[in-house]
């Protein structure tokens, strides 16, 4: 636990290949998978500049973590573009949910943390930002917040319940 974030409530993970990557967590028995071949953000902005970041993402749950997976689409800024840049892949952030985001964000920015890149998916209850300070420089690894007092956190609801008692049927679910 975070005395900052509180519990952490996701791991994510930058990939070249999400089918890949959801197959190899497949392999390890996490699934099913939820995958959008197309993310719609309402916003997405990077280092405070608006940004046409195009991604794909998968999530699954292993009982109360839920695993992320991203693949960026094209070549617009964003810290997924710099983490592959950097020569990286893999785990990339971790992150939390609240359902009062903008206390948290505000707290975050207070004690010197820095957005690299945030928006928002389904209105304004599904805000999120990757907010890194001087205490990881290097790591690559970020926090994000994630907004979940709207349709994202009933979604994420469902994808843990859904895991739960996942028999292996349909282990790649897309959803658009």
């Amino acid at each position: 636990m975070s005395q900052i974030f509180g519990n952490p409530a996701q791991l994510g993970y930058i990939v070249r290949d999400i089918r890949a990557g959801m197959d190899a967590w497949l392999a390890q028995g996490i699934g099913p998978w939820f995958y959008f071949e197309n993310v719609e953000t309402d916003y997405f902005r990077h280092r405070g500049v608006d940004s046409p970041m195009r991604m794909s993402a998968a999530i699954a749950n292993s009982g109360a973590l839920q695993i992320e997976l991203i693949q960026q689409r094209n070549d617009a800024p964003s810290m997924y573009k710099e983490f592959l840049d950097a020569g990286r892949e893999g785990f990339q952030h971790v992150s939390y949910w609240t359902t009062d985001y903008q206390t948290l964000y505000d707290k975050a920015l207070a004690l010197g943390y820095q957005v690299g890149h945030e928006g928002a998916i389904g209105g304004e209850q599904g805000r999120f930002a990757y907010l890194e300070n001087s205490g990881t420089p290097g790591t690559g690894t970020v926090m994000e917040i994630s907004d979940v007092s709207g349709s994202k956190g009933v979604f994420f609801a469902h994808v843990r319940e859904v895991a739960e008692s996942w028999d292996g049927s349909e282990p790649i679910r897309q959803l658009n």
